[in-house]
């Protein structure tokens, strides 16, 4: 039996996101390339998170801050809030709320993330940011209002 999955999925290491980044299997859809480039970041595979980036973005030149960024940061969980995927386009978004621990301080991403497919592969482009307002429900799934939990 393999650790659980650095993505939260539920299921092992092995049978989730090591295929991915093992390059034995590709994700099939936005959401498993968002799942596996979480792994990627938790396993500190900066050749998976690069090749998995659209090719407009050039993430080759991110590779030195990317490794450096390991470091000092380790991801702490995963949390997909929403899938979308239009019937005639071949793109994708994930919504996600990810916590992570920089430097020994909590932090947090809540990102609206943009795939694309291209040639039966799916790759990550850009995200946005998602308001939150301080009295919304906080999208890390605890059930509180925002300003008491992440947002404080």
């Amino acid at each position: 039996m393999s650790d659980p999955c650095p993505c939260c999925s539920g299921l092992e290491y092995n049978l989730c996101c090591h295929p991915y980044l093992k390059g034995e299997a590709i994700p099939d859809s936005p959401e498993a390339l968002m799942r596996s480039r979480y792994s990627g970041y938790a396993k500190q595979n900066a050749d998976y998170l690069i090749n998995t980036w659209h090719s407009s973005c050039q993430a080759e030149r991110f590779r030195a801050s990317l490794i450096e960024s390991f470091a000092s940061t380790r991801w702490l969980s995963l949390q997909i809030i929403e899938t979308e995927m239009p019937v005639v386009k071949p793109e994708g978004f994930v919504t996600f709320f990810a916590r992570f621990s920089e430097n020994g301080q909590e932090g947090f991403i809540h990102e609206r993330s943009r795939f694309l497919r291209e040639e039966k592969r799916w790759y990550y482009v850009d995200g946005t940011y998602p308001v939150t307002g301080r009295n919304d429900r906080c999208p890390c799934g605890s059930g509180k209002k925002f300003k008491k939990c992440c947002g404080q």
